[in-house]
């Protein structure tokens, strides 16, 4: 005989969870769980917790290749710790406001929480969406979950945002520090049972046919782990970075701009860590000062994209509009693939396909033979990055092609053309970072393999190398491009537009 009472007394906390008011976290460049502010405010609640990540599809720019790969992979292992904690993670894909209404409707949902974001497409539709939201009858919080301080935060004297990076860093260096991070939780409450989810591989992130994600696959691991990794190894050897930066051959950069580009690791914890460690080790001090500084161009270039929003497409000089910049799709492809006959950019080039990724100072070196030598816009050289970068960043890429063109803020004056050859003998001297991405002059030696066509025909002939055939001629020559753009620019200083 079944005892009703008893029955009763089981189901009914089972009822009241279903019934409980739950709280809804929007993930979106914020994928951790240690050090997120919308989460950690989400716990305080106590209440039953939804885990969500939409994508957005009629958010623009929609991310690249290259960053869809690391998308799925960093979703893939939120979902399993989170899951681990007692929160599946929810996936839903299609328009952010229609979701969200649909899902807080459905789960009695009275608070949702997100970490901004500073592009000006998703400033426009997160306004929406918290008007609407709260025109529901909801309650919507939002967090600085990005940087180290706010865009509208860090101003000049006469209240204006900052277009010249030192002072800017210098007025960044003298707030006061960012909050200490929030360690990740031992226990997420989910809701139960959680809201419907879509399956990840059918949204179909992932490369196909053909699989152009197998260098990508040996280079990186995405996820929270992996970039708490990364940044202590990096710190374990960092009393060298400044000194080794600039060489591509070396491994002495951070390589932790892809993780910094999904939220697996948040600017504050790299900031805290930092600052422990040059307390702990003196010695690295300067070093890890020269570090922070690329974690303030990051906040430079927020600062820029959230105060100037044309940034992507616009120059910040308007007069750069006057300048005459050459529609070469042919040349474009070249620089693409690896086959300007300029050693290292062909290697820098080869890197970014095969890896998703390029040394910072070979960009420079890349990006300024694109529009100088080539004088091919920059906006081609930006779209390219967007789609080939694991790390792509609207801020970051959009800023630091302005600085290489000369039409930005803080921007390289115009007068400065990098030499590639020259370049690349100073950082690569010995030829290894080319060697390895263009296999073709690997055997040249280092006198000639940073400009193998002054290489002598016994040198070529020994190394294997057939300028035209196994390896293409200069596709322009450097000093000729380098009068050419220079004339350029002194007419648009000069205001002639003819």
């Amino acid at each position: 005989m079944i005892d009703h009472a008893s029955t009763l007394s089981i189901l009914t906390p089972i009822h009241c969870l279903l019934s409980m008011t739950a709280s809804l976290v929007w993930l979106r460049r914020d994928l951790r769980l240690a050090d997120n502010p919308a989460l950690a405010a989400a716990l305080a609640s106590r209440q039953p917790i939804i885990l969500l990540y939409i994508l957005d599809d009629d958010l623009t720019p929609q991310p690249g290749g290259a960053a869809r790969w690391w998308l799925e992979n960093s979703l893939y292992d939120l979902g399993r710790r989170s899951a681990a904690l007692g929160c599946p993670l929810t996936l839903r894909r299609g328009a952010a406001l229609a979701i969200l209404r649909e899902i807080c409707g459905r789960h009695d949902v009275k608070t949702v929480y997100w970490n901004r974001l500073y592009e000006p497409a998703a400033i426009d539709r997160d306004r929406e969406i918290k008007t609407a939201l709260r025109a529901d009858g909801l309650t919507c919080e939002s967090f600085n979950g990005t940087l180290l301080h706010e865009p509208w935060s860090v101003k000049t004297a006469d209240d204006r945002f900052y277009r010249v990076f030192t002072p800017f860093w210098k007025t960044c260096l003298a707030l006061p520090d960012p909050p200490f991070p929030i360690p990740a939780p031992d226990r997420i409450t989910g809701l139960t049972p959680a809201p419907n989810s879509d399956h990840l591989s059918d949204w179909h992130l992932y490369p196909g046919r053909p699989d152009w994600a197998a260098g990508m696959r040996d280079a990186w691991t995405p996820g929270e782990t992996a970039a708490t990794h990364t940044l202590e190894h990096f710190l374990d050897q960092a009393a060298d970075y400044a000194k080794k930066r600039d060489h591509p051959g070396v491994m002495a950069t951070s390589r932790l701009s892809p993780y910094l580009s999904l939220g697996e690791i948040s600017a504050g914890q790299i900031w805290h860590h930092v600052r422990t460690r040059q307390h702990q080790h003196p010695e690295a001090a300067r070093s890890l000062d020269k570090f922070l500084s690329e974690i303030g161009w990051r906040e430079f270039s927020y600062n820029l994209l959230f105060h100037y929003p044309q940034l992507p497409s616009q120059p910040l000089r308007p007069e750069f509009d006057a300048f005459p910049w050459q529609d070469d799709l042919e040349s474009l492809r070249a620089w693409q693939q690896g086959q300007t006959g300029y050693p290292i950019v062909d290697a820098g080039m080869r890197e970014l396909w095969a890896t998703g990724y390029m040394h910072n100072r070979v960009r420079m070196i890349a990006a300024s033979f694109l529009v100088k030598d080539l004088m091919i816009p920059w906006q081609k050289g930006a779209d390219w990055f967007w789609d080939t970068l694991c790390d792509a960043d609207l801020a970051n890429n959009s800023a630091s092609w302005q600085w290489v063109a000369g039409c930005g803020a803080d921007a390289a004056p115009y007068f400065r053309i990098f030499n590639p050859s020259l370049q690349s003998a100073k950082y690569d001297p010995e030829g290894d970072y080319i060697r390895r991405w263009v296999p073709e002059i690997a055997a040249l030696p280092a006198t000639g393999i940073h400009q193998p066509w002054l290489a002598s025909p016994t040198t070529l002939a020994e190394a294997g190398v057939t300028l035209g055939q196994t390896y293409p001629w200069p596709m322009i020559d450097h000093a000729t491009a380098r009068q050419t753009a220079l004339a350029a620019y002194q007419n648009v200083k000069a205001g002639n537009n003819s």
